[in-house]
């Protein structure tokens, strides 16, 4: 039951990864720049420590009260993931959603999943599953031929992408930027450099793992049987995301300077509030993947699986997104079967994974 909760959490979250970018094609008159840090204000700043004091009592307490190294190094982590998460959006800008998403993530989950594990296997620690334990144990090889099913799928879906390139050359096609910007060589430099930083993300709710601990004991304290706290990653997420916003920031408001976009937050010439709801849903949905990350990995552990599963849902929605938005439109019908192949793929490895973590 565990495992199936888990896994159910881990698709709700991934759900909302693979469909925050979806608001911001309804944001009208404002450059990427500017809505995608009203976006992150909500992101990184008003809805985690809203999360938080709805969830965890005295939460900022827990923060005041942890180590300088386990806030440090969290922040950290956060700071470097702000760097993969704001290329990410560039990724999808130029590569389109399905593609941009599934080379992003791709990356993120093998990096995210793996090193730990490596990095617990050299430094051992209670609970902690190490690249051994995963190669040793009936359950762990699964879970790692999960792993390998999913790369295969991002593969044929990459593929598929190129394929759309060479189809589509000289076309004019819609990605969600709302314009014809579709930059195969240069997205997939984004993508590479987004999908190794984003995986920091991970590390960082490693790094602030003695934050959730307090917090899990403490509830446990007050609720003695009723298994792990669903919510104990919440008072990480604060500080990781203050990481995030910090770098997020930087550039967006050097953008701001460079292309004179500061004049969107004001301009009414724009549909100004509607701009800011879209931008706070877009934000706000952004932010549920990683609660209800929390709460499936309260179930799975915070191990590879977990990690997989999230990535895993996060593609498969944002493909499936590429598909309704008729980001394939216009394709050969030996493309279309490519992508949507890759698809069923990586469906297969989230099953594996699944399956795994039940023999755990």
């Amino acid at each position: 039951m565990n495992a199936l909760l888990g896994v159910i959490f881990h698709f709700i979250g991934g759900f909302a990864s693979g469909s925050f970018y979806i608001p911001y094609k309804k944001v009208k008159g404002w450059s990427w720049e500017s809505y995608w840090l009203v976006g992150g204000i909500f992101s990184w700043l008003i809805v985690p420590p809203l999360a938080a004091w709805l969830t965890i009592p005295n939460f900022s307490e827990i923060i005041s009260t942890a180590g300088g190294a386990t806030i440090g190094y969290a922040y950290l982590f956060g700071l470097l993931w702000g760097i993969g998460g704001l290329t990410y959006g560039l990724g999808v800008r130029y590569l389109g959603v399905s593609l941009g998403s599934s080379i992003i993530l791709g990356l993120c989950m093998v990096f995210g999943a793996l090193i730990p594990a490596i990095y617990y296997q050299l430094n051992p620690a209670d609970g902690k599953d190490t690249i051994g334990l995963l190669f040793g144990s009936s359950w762990g090889k699964v879970v790692m031929l999960g792993l390998l099913v999913c790369i295969i799928g991002i593969i044929i879906s990459g593929k598929a992408g190129m394929r759309k390139e060479k189809e589509l050359a000289g076309q004019e096609h819609d990605h969600l930027s709302g314009k014809d910007e579709y930059k195969f060589g240069l997205g997939l430099v984004v993508a590479i450099v987004s999908g190794v930083l984003s995986a920091c993300f991970n590390f960082g709710i490693e790094a602030g793992k003695p934050m959730a601990d307090v917090a899990n004991e403490l509830w446990k304290a007050a609720h003695p049987g009723q298994g792990e706290f669903l919510y104990q990653n919440n008072v990480s997420y604060v500080v990781i995301l203050w990481g995030g916003l910090t770098t997020n920031l930087i550039w967006c408001l050097v953008l701001n300077a460079r292309n004179k976009s500061f004049g969107d937050y004001t301009n009414r010439k724009t549909p100004l509030l509607s701009n800011i709801i879209f931008c706070a849903l877009a934000g706000t949905t952004w932010f549920l993947q990683f609660f209800f990350y929390g709460m499936g990995e309260s179930k799975l552990g915070n191990g590879p699986s977990s990690w997989i599963l999230h990535m895993a849902f996060i593609i498969l929605i944002a493909n499936v997104w590429g598909l309704i938005l008729k980001e394939w439109k216009g394709v050969s019908r030996k493309t279309f079967t490519t992508v949507v192949l890759g698809i069923i793929i990586i469906l297969v490895s989230v099953l594996l994974v699944g399956y795994g973590n039940s023999l755990k």
